[in-house]
């Protein structure tokens, strides 16, 4: 496997998560109109406000790039969260007729993706930068900050951990909540791997395991959602970060 590892399922769902995101917005944009909104444009509307008040309140500089970016962050994971809320083995149970015997349904519980998603932002705050900037203020902001020109190796350090921390902490945040979210659900389902035959023991194990995944989805919404949030706000606030100069 290693850092090169390119896992199939991961790759195929995420890319169909984000052929349903573009298909569903694209057809609602297609069909806007300026009279009485359908229910769908209205959910739209809705999505690009909410996406623009969060713009609008962690970003301070000019860039036509933020707003369509956080929308995509957002609604995407949001979309690769969600398919955690199918039945654990449903899609393996399915992929294993067409000869696949492994099949991960949720992306975002493959570090790879998470990393990729991370390491995309990444780039893009490097670019920006390096382009707001300058070569020489990028690298003066590296090496002066905070303690000036006679901190230079404590400088170097604390900027530099302080750099590479933002993709390990934005994949890592996202790929351990979806991966324990994940881990419960499969404990649950464990559960009903005892039942055999009917007994008072069996029923009541039963019972709670029903109440359990019931409770565990329904609060795995929240999760989900908060997860694509939080990744789509550091993801502002690291481009705003970039585009503020240093004096």
């Amino acid at each position: 496997m290693g850092f090169w590892a390119l896992n199939v399922d991961t790759v195929l769902v995420s890319l169909l998560m984000g052929v349903v995101f573009l298909f569903f917005f694209a057809r609602v944009a297609t069909r806007a109109s300026t009279g009485v909104p359908t229910g769908m444009q209205n959910f739209v509307e809705w999505i690009i406000e909410f996406i623009d008040s969060s713009v609008r309140g962690s970003f301070s500089a000019k860039n036509n790039l933020v707003a369509p970016l956080a929308l995509t962050v957002f609604a995407w994971i949001f979309l690769m969260n969600l398919m955690d809320l199918l039945p654990i083995d449903l899609v393996p149970m399915l992929a294993t007729n067409f000869g696949l015997g492994h099949f991960k349904v949720v992306p975002t519980t493959d570090p790879n993706a998470t990393f990729g998603l991370a390491l995309s932002v990444f780039f893009i705050v490097l670019f920006y930068s390096i382009k707001v900037k300058g070569v020489g203020g990028f690298v003066g902001e590296l090496t002066l900050q905070p303690f000036g020109k006679y901190g230079l190796p404590a400088n170097i350090f604390l900027e530099g951990v302080n750099l590479i921390a933002k993709p390990i902490s934005l994949a890592l945040r996202l790929f351990g909540n979806m991966y324990a979210g994940e881990m419960i659900f499969i404990l649950i389902a464990i559960m009903g791997s005892t039942w055999a035959g009917f007994s008072l023991a069996n029923a009541t194990l039963f019972s709670s395991q029903v109440l359990l995944s019931l409770g565990w989805a329904i609060f795995h919404i929240l999760i989900i959602t908060l997860q694509a949030f939080i990744f789509m706000t550091l993801t502002i606030v690291y481009l705003d970060m970039a585009h503020q100069e240093h004096h």
